[in-house]
Parts: structure tokens; sequence; C-alpha cells
């Protein structure tokens, strides 16, 4: 594989857009080798459905739309990162238990810890925001049958 690969797609700030983020995302690592059966992948995409759920729900409109990058280096790490153009920085919220609400970061840095990477958020040049994850690159060494037991 080569030493570094990348894709991106910008999408509007739309509820439909969540499932496309996601949908691009998983196809594009099933391309780079990781199967869309793997805890990485089930990880990758609730990451990324969160990542874009935030981009549309909290830019409250002021950012039309969102992109979504992804990088691969040396087939160690990968990058993911959710751009939109409103300034406000994510917060933590308290979540409880009946709300709606509020836990995306939440659940985004677990599952991110929990996968063994790093959560940042960094402001950009044109005064939106990124917030990315960077994940060791784990791809499974044998195929794996719909069965989940490993092919000879």
């Amino acid at each position: 594989m080569a030493d570094h690969l990348e894709a991106s797609v910008t999408l509007p700030s739309d509820p439909a857009s969540v499932s496309a983020a996601r949908s691009y995302v998983v196809g594009t690592l099933a391309e780079w080798g990781l199967p869309a059966d793997t805890d990485m992948a089930d990880a990758v995409r609730l990451i990324v459905s969160e990542l874009a759920t935030n981009a549309v729900q909290h830019t409250f409109g002021q950012s039309p739309t969102f992109t979504v990058d992804i990088a691969l280096d040396r087939d160690e790490h990968l990058r993911i990162g959710v751009t939109d153009s409103h300034p406000r920085l994510p917060k933590r919220l308290p979540a409880a238990v009946q709300q709606d609400n509020g836990r995306g970061m939440v659940i985004i840095r677990w599952l991110t810890a929990e996968c063994g990477g790093k959560l940042r958020i960094r402001p950009t040049r044109e005064g939106g925001k990124t917030v990315s994850i960077e994940l060791p690159w784990a791809v499974p060494a044998e195929p794996v049958t719909t069965a989940g037991q490993q092919q000879p």
C-alpha cells in the first residue's frame, strides 16, 4: 500500500448528509483494506455519524457545508476529521439519562480512546473548526468469512 492515502468529501449541512458521510468513510476504508464488518469499522462508523451529526445540528445553519477528510499514513495511523465553518468549539455537556442529545462528544471520546486513539479539536484559518480523531490502523491479517472464522 502507498505511504499516504487521502480522501475527502464535502456535503451540505443537512441531516441526510450524515448517512452519506458514514457510507463514504466506510466505503473508502474498505477500498483501503478495512472490511466493513470489523469492530474498528463499526467504531469508525459511529464516530463519523456523531461527528457529522454535530456538524449539521450544532452550527445553527451558519455552516452550509461540512467536509470529511480521511488520511492513512504508512499503514499505521488513520485520521478522520470533520470541518465546518462555525467558530464555536464543541463543549462537553452533562448528559442526563433522559436527555435526548448532548452525548455525541462523550461517545466520540470514549470510542476513540477504546480504539487506542486521540481526539483533537482545532480552529481553522477560515474561522471554523475541525474535530478529528487519529486511530492506529488495524486490519485483519487474514480474510474473514461472513461466519467470523478465518479462512485458511
